[in-house]
């Protein structure tokens, strides 16, 4: 069977290897991929749009291809596979927009009667100035569209909202749809991640999970697309799924449903537990990075089979080890603003499995960094006290002068 990832990062990288457990006889195909999905499948190593996808998927005689990146699904990937006839796991143009257009997906939740902060939204720099001198407490401003997770910020006073709102309205530090902006109420809780699968007839949550998406200690400095996780999360009791499969979870999938956002794929839930309560504050239309690299090395489920079974059943049962992972992202120094690439990485090829490449190259027999996001570590154990150690041990053995990593992820 022939397989196509479509995503370069250490998501995609796991999700290749999970597919290989139990599926010795699958030929897998990356766009554009890394270091390591390049020792596990083939990298297409030109630059290729997504109708050049498209006909290699049909010359090469593919069975199958995985979306990783949500860059692919707002450039309309699914719609053109799907043209072509070409089976591919993820959500057409329409229904991406619940992530790629956070207004879009704000109002679905509205609409809905989804838990989620008060929120305004806003198209006039002037606007959003206006509404913020009125203001003195901690808010969050969001970019509307895609960011790589970097495109929230946290503004705490007038200073911090006037910095905001120029480098997204203004300097377009973002792009071009900065030109539209979400203002939010700040709730100060404890983040849930829950990815989940969508076959169009149920939502079947995956474990939960905690995304530490600062740069800092302490998720202090800026956001990043995440520098570690942890599977599952200390704080997702049963009252908090409870809560979560009434007023998220059901209420999304009728809102689906109704307004036809159907498809077969991954949704992600971006959650805050707030005074005892659980709140929405976005969706993703495609697994999680880092939550994918802790999920994956705990599910009992052959991947490969699973993913098949989108396409002609109703009920995916999904089995998970009685055990907790901690992944911790390295990254080259100075990300997520500059950095550099093209360092050495010494004793990466003894580094103890499960372990994920996001940016790195193999050349001459030698690892070097190609990126911001290089490594993703990950240490299981039945405790996840035990898990974070043995992460961190992995860690001690990896030699680079460039790279650089959190130091307290999964201690809360």
């Amino acid at each position: 069977m022939k397989i196509l990832i479509l995503g370069g990062g250490g998501r995609e990288h796991a999700i290749g290897k999970k597919l290989l457990e139990g599926n010795i006889n699958i030929i897998l195909y990356f766009y554009p991929g890394n270091g390591g999905t390049k020792l596990i499948g083939s990298n297409i190593e030109k630059k290729c749009s997504i109708l050049d996808l498209a006909m290699f998927s049909k010359k090469n005689n593919i069975e199958l291809t995985i979306v990783g990146s949500e860059i692919f699904l707002v450039q309309e990937v699914v719609d053109l596979f799907q043209f072509y006839q070409l089976n591919i796991i993820g959500p057409n143009y329409y229904s991406s927009r619940l992530e790629g257009d956070k207004i879009f997906g704000k109002s679905f939740m509205k609409k809905y009667g989804i838990r989620t902060p008060e929120y305004e939204t806003f198209d006039s720099y002037n606007e959003a100035k206006k509404f913020l001198k009125k203001k003195n407490n901690p808010l969050v401003i969001k970019f509307n569209g895609l960011a790589s997770g970097k495109g929230v910020i946290i503004a705490h006073n007038q200073n911090d909202y006037k910095k905001a709102i120029k480098n997204i309205m203004i300097e377009n530090k973002f792009g071009k749809n900065g030109k539209k902006i979400i203002i939010e109420e700040y709730l100060n809780g404890k983040e849930v991640s829950i990815l989940s699968i969508f076959n169009k007839k149920r939502i079947i949550p995956f474990l939960s999970s905690k995304d530490y998406k600062k740069i800092g200690n302490n998720d202090c400095g800026l956001n990043t697309g995440g520098m570690g996780s942890i599977t599952p999360n200390p704080y997702m009791n049963s009252a908090m799924w409870t809560d979560f499969n009434k007023n998220i979870l059901q209420p999304t999938f009728e809102g689906l449903i109704s307004e036809k956002l159907t498809f077969l794929g991954f949704l992600y839930f971006g959650l805050m537990i707030y005074n005892n309560k659980i709140y929405l504050l976005e969706y993703n239309t495609r697994l999680g990075d880092p939550e994918t690299q802790s999920l994956l090395p705990l599910m009992k489920n052959n991947f490969l089979y699973m993913l098949k079974s989108f396409f002609y059943e109703d009920k995916i049962n999904i089995l998970w080890k009685n055990y907790s992972s901690c992944c911790i992202v390295l990254s080259s120094l100075g990300y997520p603003e500059k950095y550099k690439i093209g360092n050495c990485i010494s004793n990466l090829d003894k580094l103890e499995e499960p372990f994920y490449i996001a940016g790195a190259r193999k050349e001459n027999q030698q690892w070097y960094t190609s990126g911001g996001r290089v490594l993703n570590v990950i240490g299981i154990d039945k405790n996840i006290k035990y898990a974070r150690e043995n992460a961190y041990k992995k860690i001690n053995n990896i030699k680079c002068n460039n790279l650089y990593y959190r130091k307290d992820i999964g201690l809360y």
